[in-house]
């Protein structure tokens, strides 16, 4: 893939699935690219073969932002630092972002996933950096402040806004409803958005009715719906915000 004009943004949705595949779909990654820097927000466990069936290698990616530490948002950095170390040979440094706890269970997943490779003597720098709600954090490529997202209490979850490029990118990460989406998005160019229902949703997560409901309240310059069940798929076609599916391509 060439390098997008750097006076633009391209947003690639590498995978749009909930936790099931609803619709076979791939799971939770948005790559954000500006010329040749590369910005991963989530990594799901199928992001390293979307990037290989879309032509981009992973080393294009300088820094990595998870909402949260479920499976199917950061079950794929394992893979991809087993990739950068065994198949890429990457060098340049690489940055993971996320709520606390990270580098811990980083470090659990990859004893899952990779038994017995212990720690890797890797050619690059590898930097985990632990988000603190509403502080902004400089992590070179972007700057990310994150925002509390009503997911459940077992762990922190995050929305994310996203500077990069001289653009902002807001995504909602998995929640339920919450005044927090207002501001996480407010005069964004982008706001990528779940809705994993459509009249209903389960516990901790936006039904479409819902959010409709707040439409005139949302201050960004774009909606794009993510992370859709089985029924908002079905929906989809007739919904009055667009959708994202997998391999869509916004430039902004």
């Amino acid at each position: 893939m060439a390098d997008s004009d750097p006076s633009t943004i391209d947003v690639r949705f590498l995978g749009t699935g909930d936790a099931f595949s609803a619709g076979g779909r791939l799971q939770s990654a948005t790559l954000l690219r500006s010329g040749p820097r590369g910005v991963l927000v989530d990594c799901g466990p199928t992001t390293l073969a979307a990037m290989r069936g879309a032509g981009i290698e992973p080393e294009v990616v300088e820094t990595i932002i998870l909402t949260h530490l479920h499976g199917d948002h950061f079950a794929g950095v394992p893979f991809l630092i087993m990739d950068a170390h065994y198949a890429s040979g990457r060098t340049a440094p690489l940055t993971v972002a996320g709520p606390p706890g990270l580098a811990t269970r980083m470090q659990e997943a990859h004893d899952v996933l990779f038994p017995g490779t212990g720690a890797l003597p890797l050619r690059f720098s590898l930097t985990y950096v632990e988000l603190v709600a509403r502080r902004p954090a400089d992590l070179t490529t972007c700057v990310v402040t994150a925002f509390p997202a009503a997911h459940g209490t077992a762990l922190s979850c995050y929305s994310l806004r996203v500077e990069f490029g001289g653009r902002v990118v807001a995504f909602s990460g998995d929640t339920q409803w919450t005044d927090a989406l207002l501001q996480v998005s407010a005069n964004a160019d982008l706001f990528v958005c779940e809705c994993y229902g459509f009249q209903t949703a389960p516990p901790h997560h936006l039904d479409y009715r819902t959010l409709m409901s707040h439409q005139r309240e949302f201050t960004c310059r774009r909606i794009v719906l993510n992370h859709m069940g089985a029924e908002m798929l079905r929906q989809a076609p007739r919904l009055e915000i667009e959708t994202a599916s997998d391999g869509l391509v916004i430039r902004i």
